[in-house]
């Protein structure tokens, strides 16, 4: 009995094979999570230094109308790129041209006036180094280690992508509230030094032979592709209609102070997905034995939607972050499958255009949520536009799932795509 409790307990413990197995996943590791690390204590400091400029809102909601346009277009050109050049180069290229404008940044808070357009040229140019260099970096996962090894793999980058989500805010709000916003923006430039020397070290991944120059026919190929394979279609349009209608974050403010009277423990709602996806993070070894990860996607969804609507009734705060820790969880189970089949199914001359679609869904979702729930919110009560939110989210999941029919009935044992991967894998 002891012994059966324990290897099923062993079955939940995060794999850590790929760490062991292999140099190149070590190196992307460590430099994905000190690279997110410092991003995210640049996330708090860049608003913090519009608003302190300007002392407008809109001013500091600006830069995401300005990161939009370079997001879609060379979120999709760096997705082409990444199929024809060599991926170790675009990493480092790119990472160079991060360092120069995050040196910008810095130099930009010791002048005696900081200029506010600059500020918006600099979140420009990132927008289009981070996009071109994002499907890069994810398209080279799947050829650091084994085809089998993919779900450990996923799971350890999403657990340390949690820990800087955690971290970086924390250390970035002490930073901007202590010795200023130039002390958190050299925190970012020396994480990105840090993390472009690591991917320089990364052994050379060549593009396949038969690869595809960037271009428009290039992109294009890509979209078609996606389309046609009903399986990846689904992993996107779940994803985007989960966060487009059960997206709670922008009305954290109002929930904690005028529905729940607790604005002093307004941090931990934010705080407490990310705790829930690093727990399902840190429980996750069960997810090489799952086969049907079309069905997993679509349950997780529909917890993430149903534990966000069950959120919106909380008589207190202590029961909206449990609900909420809940939906991260669920989040993390949904990423973790998408990812999965991503990485296994998709042949490595497509992997960079894929990743690059692959990234407007998530990006694009969660923005179209936003300005979702606000509007209901606006329209009705903060109540209402989270419990009719999660409610939809179940529903618009339902009614996908049931619509793409086979994405329910995927398995990577037997589905066309993953066993020719598996084959071309084993056979090189």
């Amino acid at each position: 009995m002891a012994a059966s409790l324990r290897s099923r307990l062993a079955r939940l413990r995060v794999d850590l094979t790929p760490w062991r197995g292999s140099r190149d996943f070590r190196i992307l590791l460590v430099a994905g999570s000190v690279f997110f690390l410092g991003g995210m204590v640049g996330y708090v400091a860049l608003p913090y230094q519009l608003y302190q400029l300007t002392g407008s809102n809109f001013a500091v909601g600006a830069m995401g109308l300005v990161t939009i346009a370079p997001l879609v277009v060379f979120g999709l050109y760096g997705g082409a790129l990444a199929d024809h050049v060599q991926r170790r180069k675009l990493l480092v290229g790119t990472g160079i041209a991060q360092v120069v404008i995050s040196a910008l940044m810095v130099t930009n808070t010791l002048l005696a006036h900081p200029q506010v357009w600059l500020i918006y040229v600099c979140g420009a140019l990132n927008a289009v180094a981070s996009s071109l260099q994002r499907p890069s970096r994810e398209a080279l996962l799947p050829r650091v280690v084994k085809h089998e090894e993919i779900p450990a793999a996923v799971a350890l980058s999403s657990l340390t992508s949690q820990i800087g989500q955690l971290a970086g805010p924390a250390l970035g709000g002490v930073l901007v509230g202590s010795v200023g916003v130039t002390w958190a923006f050299s925190v970012e430039l020396a994480g990105i030094v840090f993390a472009t020397l690591l991917y320089a070290r990364l052994g050379s991944y060549r593009s396949r032979e038969h690869a595809t120059a960037p271009s428009l026919r290039a992109i294009g190929g890509g979209i078609v592709y996606a389309f046609r394979r009903k399986d990846l279609l689904a992993t996107y349009l779940v994803d985007m209609v989960g966060m487009f209608l059960a997206m709670p974050i922008v009305l954290f403010p109002a929930f904690a102070t005028d529905v729940l009277k607790e604005p002093k423990l307004l941090g931990l709602l934010y705080s407490a997905e990310a705790i829930g996806a690093m727990c399902a993070s840190l429980t996750s070894g069960w997810a090489k034995h799952v086969h049907h990860q079309g069905r997993a996607v679509v349950l997780a969804t529909m917890g993430w939607g149903a534990a966000v609507g069950i959120a919106g009734l909380a008589p207190n705060i202590w029961f909206a972050i449990g609900f909420f820790a809940l939906a991260g969880a669920c989040d993390m189970v949904s990423v973790l499958f998408r990812s999965v089949i991503w990485n296994q199914t998709i042949p490595d001359e497509m992997r960079g255009r894929l990743a690059g679609i692959e990234m407007l869904g998530y990006s694009l979702g969660p923005l179209g949520g936003q300005a979702r729930s606000g509007l209901v919110a606006d329209l009705t009560t903060v109540r209402t536009a989270i419990v009719s939110g999660g409610v939809l989210c179940v529903a618009g999941v339902i009614a996908t799932s049931a619509w793409l029919r086979e994405f329910w009935r995927y398995d990577a044992r037997t589905d066309e795509h993953a066993v020719r991967e598996r084959e071309l894998r084993a056979a090189g």
